[in-house]
């Protein structure tokens, strides 16, 4: 099995023995990937930036059991399996832990290579043969309910949906940079990621450090955006006790912090002339001088930095130094805004959908055929992130077992579907206003009902309405079915 396909096995324990045992049955073996954390406070860090398969708990970390990391990950990470391990006098809070968590099994210590091996396979074998039952039984649901989706689904079982840790892509444009992303995180060279705002450029960055050979060191983030040169300085460098005015403590910086690992840039187009020639010397000479201090420290750290603006026309007037735009463009990868990919949005719509059904503890179907044609045509200005939080609110307001249709659409999403849905040369009658309201609602109504071949279920759906409330409308405006 090759890295790419490898399950990733995050561990929580402070246990020695433990620890060893599950580097001896894990490190070695290219199946899988290995994270070691300390508490539930560092998993929770290492689950939100990276794909995780399996959470393996140490019941003795002296945490309490009731609000414990399993419990929380069966509602917010549902498809991760879990294996609860505990010592012979916690055996009772395991077995509470392990069932209030939905837990694969609790195993008790001491454990032993070959027990880990076979538990570990098992409950991996397991959760995807869910996963798998979940795809396959939500598809033959769809074969008879109505046409709600159409009947080509590129979500299948063997379907053309991919990952590079937490992002998710369809299209051959995402495709094409994850690709050079992949070919980035085994180099060491620096790299300059740009793309509009919300295209998952923080994402990228931590999905190449998780695959390059500094994975197993921390990764630190920066926004440089909206600071000044001091407090960036010293935010990155790090300053002495009292060089700051108003902070009185010393602090190591994010470079020296991260020494072996990786620091993301965010906005680096932002930082000051001054700014880019200590940037500059670091990237060339790895010097690391703290504010207010004569003394200069050497850290060993890549840097992956990020735009929403084009850097190359920064160099051209000026404001942006050509040899730092060279050191930090090694690599150089551009991320597509989202209405340039619309194969994405519907694989993107299908993972927040799980995501966020599982946070709030929601069990929903899925999309309708007519929600994700409207998804697939909105421009999104704020790109992933924008429908991030579309799904997140039609999540939020559907009903438990049910499916996601256009009445639970955010108003702007609902105009795009209201006025691609009208008819074209539609000409409204009456005098008043109330008249041509009137007008116009009974055409829209006729006209969606003639579309539905007059199914009223479905027609109701579509304009938010009850069967009710349909029904009284067909009776007001006089409304018949052709040939009835």
């Amino acid at each position: 099995m090759n890295v790419e396909t490898a399950k990733t096995v995050l561990a929580v324990t402070q246990d020695k023995e433990l620890k060893l045992i599950l580097e001896q049955a894990l490190k070695k073996d290219r199946a899988y990937r290995y994270h070691l954390c300390g508490s539930s406070k560092e998993a929770l860090v290492r689950l939100e930036s990276h794909e995780v398969n399996m959470l393996i708990f140490d019941a003795d970390i002296g945490e309490d059991p009731k609000a414990g990391l399993p419990i929380k990950m069966r509602l917010s990470h549902p498809h991760v399996a879990r294996v609860v391990v505990a010592s012979p006098r916690k055996l009772a809070e395991a077995d509470a832990l392990a069932k209030d968590s939905a837990a694969y099994i609790f195993i008790t210590k001491p454990v032993v290579v070959s027990q880990v091996r076979l538990t570990i396979k098992r409950a991996l074998e397991l959760s995807e043969l869910s996963r798998r039952h979940r795809i396959v039984t939500r598809e033959l649901k769809l074969s008879v309910d109505d046409e709600l989706f159409d009947e080509d689904r590129r979500l299948s079982v063997s379907g053309g949906i991919s990952k590079f840790e937490r992002l998710v892509y369809a299209s051959p444009k995402m495709a094409d940079v994850v690709a050079k992303a992949k070919a980035a995180s085994k180099t060491e060279l620096s790299v300059l990621i740009t793309g509009e705002t919300g295209t998952g450029k923080e994402l990228m960055a931590k999905a190449i450090h998780f695959n390059s050979s500094r994975s197993e060191s921390p990764m630190h983030v920066q926004n440089c955006g909206g600071m000044d040169e001091t407090t960036l300085r010293a935010e990155l460098f790090g300053h002495l006790a009292g060089a700051i005015p108003g902070i009185a403590a010393e602090r190591l910086g994010l470079f020296r912090a991260a020494d072996g690992g990786t620091v993301f840039l965010d906005e680096i187009s932002e930082v000051s002339p001054a700014f880019q020639a200590a940037l500059l010397r670091f990237l060339q000479e790895g010097e690391v001088k703290p504010v207010g201090s004569d003394s200069v420290h050497y850290s060993d750290v890549r840097i992956i930095a990020a735009t929403n603006r084009p850097l190359e026309e920064l160099v051209a007037n000026g404001s942006f130094r050509k040899d730092l735009y060279y050191r930090l463009n090694g690599f150089g990868l551009e991320i597509p805004p989202l209405r340039e990919r619309p194969e994405d949005v519907e694989a993107l719509a299908e993972f927040f959908l799980e995501k966020y059904a599982g946070v709030v503890g929601r069990r929903v179907l899925g999309f309708t055929s007519e929600v994700l044609a409207v998804l697939s045509r909105y421009q999104y200005p704020g790109n992933v992130r924008e429908l991030e939080n579309e799904v997140q609110k039609m999540v939020a307001i559907a009903e438990q077992g049910g499916y996601i249709s256009e009445r639970h659409l955010s108003p702007d999403l609902a105009k795009l579907r209201f006025s691609e849905r009208l008819p074209q040369g539609l000409d409204v009658m009456g005098g008043s206003l109330k008249e041509m309201v009137e007008s116009l609602e009974a055409k829209i109504v006729e006209t969606t009902l003639r579309k539905l071949n007059w199914n009223q279920t479905q027609a109701a759906q579509e304009l938010g309405l009850s069967r009710v409330g349909l029904a009284n409308k067909i009776k007001r405006y006089s409304l018949a079915e052709q040939g009835a």
